[in-house]
C-alpha cells in the first residue's frame, strides 16, 4: 500500500515537474501546539466546519487529544480579504468557549493561539492574475503571525473534481510558499487525489464539484489533525456519521498522505 501511495504522489507532481523540485522543508509545528485559528471560506464551514471535526477526532482516541479551533471564515474569500492583525490581539478572539451545559471557561490573558492555519480561495494559489497575491498574502500573513509568537500553517485545497490537473499545481503552489515562509502546510488535496485513485466511488464532492461532502470535510480533518500532532489517528471512534469501515479508510488515507508528503 505504501509503494501505491508514493506511485500515486509523484504521479500528482509529475505533470508540473514538482517532484524535481524541493519537498516541504517544515515537517512539524516546532512544539506542541493545541490551540488554532482557522482563517479561510466556505470549504472550511462546510459540514459544520471543519475544526470541530478536528477536534471531536482527538476527543475520540483513547486517550483522548482534543485539538482545540476558532473558526473565521468569510464565503469565497481569499487569504487577502482577512486581516490577520485583528484576529490576534490579545484576550479579544478565543479568550473564552463554552463547554458542557453552556459553561463560560474564560483562558488565560494573553495569546490565544499557538498556530493560524490559513486557505486562500480555490483557485488563488494557481489563478494567473492572483498567484501573485498569494505569494505575496502568505508572507505578509506569516510575518504577522510569528510576530504574535504563533506558527503559520498553510492548508493546501484540493481540486476540483472535474478538473484533477489542479492536484500537482496546487501543491506546487503551496509547498513553495510554505517553503519561503517557514510554515508548515497541510497536505488535504493530496489526501483528496489518494482518496480518489484508491476509491473513486467514494465521493469527496457535493454536486457543485468543489464543495467537500462529507466524506471530504472528515478526510481533510484526519490529515489536519495528522499533520499538526504527527499522530495516527486509526481507530478514532469518532466517525462523523460516516459508516465505520469509510471512517477507518479515510483516516488511513490521511495518515498515510501526511507519513509520505513529510518524508517520515
Amino acid at each position: 500500500m505504501q509503494r501505491a501511495l508514493i506511485a500515486v504522489f509523484l504521479l500528482c507532481f509529475a505533470v508540473s515537474g514538482w517532484a524535481q523540485q524541493a519537498r516541504p522543508k517544515r515537517v512539524d509545528l516546532g512544539g506542541e501546539g493545541r490551540s488554532f485559528l482557522w482563517v479561510g471560506n466556505s470549504f472550511f464551514y462546510y459540514n459544520n466546519s471543519m475544526h470541530g471535526h478536528v477536534a471531536a477526532l482527538g476527543r475520540g482516541l483513547a486517550p483522548a487529544a482534543p485539538l482545540r479551533g476558532v473558526s473565521l471564515t468569510i464565503s469565497g474569500s481569499g487569504a487577502d480579504w482577512h486581516d490577520i492583525a485583528s484576529y490576534l490581539k490579545p484576550d479579544l478572539i478565543g479568550r473564552y468557549w463554552f463547554v458542557g451545559d453552556n459553561e463560560i471557561v474564560f483562558n488565560k490573558p494573553g495569546r490565544q493561539f499557538d498556530g493560524v492555519i490559513m486557505m486562500d480561495c480555490s483557485q488563488c494559489p494557481v489563478h494567473p492574475q492572483l498567484k501573485s497575491v498569494f505569494a505575496e498574502t502568505m508572507k505578509k500573513h506569516s510575518q504577522t503571525i510569528t510576530s504574535y509568537g504563533a506558527r503559520p500553517i498553510l492548508f493546501m485545497s484540493w481540486a476540483y473534481k472535474d478538473k484533477p490537473e489542479m492536484t500537482a499545481q496546487l501543491a506546487e503552489a503551496y509547498t513553495a510558499i510554505g517553503n519561503v515562509n517557514d510554515a508548515l502546510v497541510i497536505p488535504a488535496g493530496l489526501a483528496f487525489a489518494n482518496s480518489v485513485a484508491k476509491r473513486p466511488a467514494l465521493d469527496l464532492y457535493v454536486p457543485d464539484k468543489r464543495h467537500p461532502s462529507l466524506a471530504g470535510t472528515y478526510l481533510a480533518a484526519c490529515t489536519v489533525f495528522a499533520s499538526l500532532t504527527k499522530k495516527s489517528l486509526v481507530g478514532s471512534a469518532y466517525t462523523a456519521g460516516l459508516d465505520p469501515e469509510v471512517a477507518k479508510f479515510l483516516q488511513s488515507t490521511a495518515w498515510e498522505t501526511v507519513q509520505t508528503y513529510y518524508g517520515h
